[in-house]
């Protein structure tokens, strides 16, 4: 009983961060990140999710490494760390709607105070995997070309939309 308790709860977190990550692909938030949470979790129970996760999670280390192979790009990287930090910081404040906005008054700042905590929690979220791709891949060629042998081994083996 209790197995299948564990099965039933692991799989609706894993449909709940799968839906939110496609909200979240639209509104502000990790929506990407959620959803490639959201298909480990399933593939445990799903092969097609399992089919799934492997080429997500080399895509995102493929990414991860890119992201901190020149300075322009953590630099860039961390500025937009901090205009999203900034975004939240408007959404918080609820600023009266700027004369110069020329739409209806309910779309300034939709959201409020939650889509202000999303925010920021995307904030920390990029700040946290920018920490981590640099002490992993920064200056490291050798792990760097391990992530890219084992995408051409992938990609010869099989293609992501493949069975």
């Amino acid at each position: 009983m209790r197995g299948a308790a564990k099965r039933i709860g692991l799989e609706l977190v894993g449909w709940v961060l799968v839906l939110g990550g496609i909200a979240a692909i639209i509104l502000p938030g990790p929506g990407l990140l959620m959803i490639a949470g959201g298909l480990v979790l399933l593939s445990q129970q799903y092969e097609w999710a399992e089919r799934r996760v492997d080429p997500i999670k080399r895509e995102a280390m493929r990414g991860a490494a890119n992201s901190v192979e020149t300075w322009p790009r953590i630099v860039a990287t961390a500025l937009m760390a901090v205009l999203i930090a900034a975004a939240g910081v408007l959404w918080w404040m609820q600023p009266a709607v700027a004369d110069w906005w020329p739409f209806r008054d309910s779309w300034w700042l939709p959201g409020g105070k939650a889509t202000s905590i999303s925010q920021f929690l995307s904030a920390i979220i990029v700040v946290a995997l920018l920490v981590w791709s640099y002490r992993k891949f920064h200056g490291k060629a050798d792990e760097i070309a391990r992530i890219e042998a084992q995408a051409k081994e992938d990609d010869e083996r099989e293609s992501f939309w493949g069975s």
